[in-house]
């Protein structure tokens, strides 16, 4: 077993999907994982302020809060949403060295609207409400618009594309209903810092546990226990 990294290496934090939660079957056997390795992994909550008020400019400013101290580096695994607020963060916070994105939720807008379909986008925007599935607490439960408005304006102001620049890995499943492989081949096209693999899956990646692991085990080994600067991958 590798020993345990010094307190001087960067912090890995996890963030889980949309209706999701720190208990999500990807972050929990991702942390078991890693503990073995003795690589401690944080379990970010990104329900916030609650997951009915939902909040994109929260899930950040709770992100940033966990990165640390001003001079400290922490490597990002994010699924699903949880995959662009890492992105969102990773391209103006100099803290973040790395992500790993499994099934990113590029041009979130975009997607729902694709998924709810015009008449049901049309009924969320007019009673400020979408009934939807909590997969933390299995209930269903109901998600204030609020949160499309948030991601439109960022949108609007960033751009629709997350612009990171450091070493970047994405993991994404050709099945995937939810969350569109294309978008993430889109994104990747003609980065040399991003590593795109696409498995036989679905959004969930269930059956994909052990390959993620290998991938980031490998992607990831500039960052165990030794503290990196920001950096640009050169790899394929």
């Amino acid at each position: 077993m590798n020993a345990p990294p010094p307190t001087s290496g960067p912090r890995w934090l996890y963030l889980h999907g949309f209706a999701s939660g720190p208990l999500s079957a990807k972050g929990v056997w991702l942390d078991a994982y890693w503990a073995k390795q003795g690589i401690p992994l944080e379990r970010l909550n990104l329900r916030v302020p609650s997951l009915e008020h939902l909040s994109l400019h929260a899930m950040l400013d709770t992100v940033r809060e966990a990165l640390g101290a001003p001079n400290d580096r922490a490597v990002l695994i994010g699924s699903s949403m949880g995959g662009l607020v890492a992105a969102r963060t990773a391209e103006q916070d100099a803290r973040v060295g790395a992500l790993v994105l499994l099934a990113p939720a590029f041009r979130f807008v975009e997607q729902l609207q694709r998924r709810l379909g015009p008449n049901n986008w049309t009924e969320w925007k007019r009673t400020g409400y979408l009934e939807t599935d909590d997969h933390a607490e299995k209930r269903r439960t109901r998600v204030h618009h609020g949160i499309m408005e948030e991601a439109q304006l960022m949108d609007a102001k960033r751009g629709p594309w997350p612009d990171v620049r450091v070493p970047t890995l994405i993991i994404h499943g050709r099945q995937d209903d939810t969350c569109d492989v294309r978008y993430s081949r889109e994104w990747a096209q003609g980065k040399r810092h991003v590593r795109l693999v696409e498995v036989d899956d679905g959004h969930e990646l269930t059956a994909s546990l052990e390959l993620i692991a290998k991938e980031a085990d490998a992607f990831l080994t500039p960052w165990r226990g030794v503290e990196q600067t920001r950096q640009v991958f050169t790899g394929g």
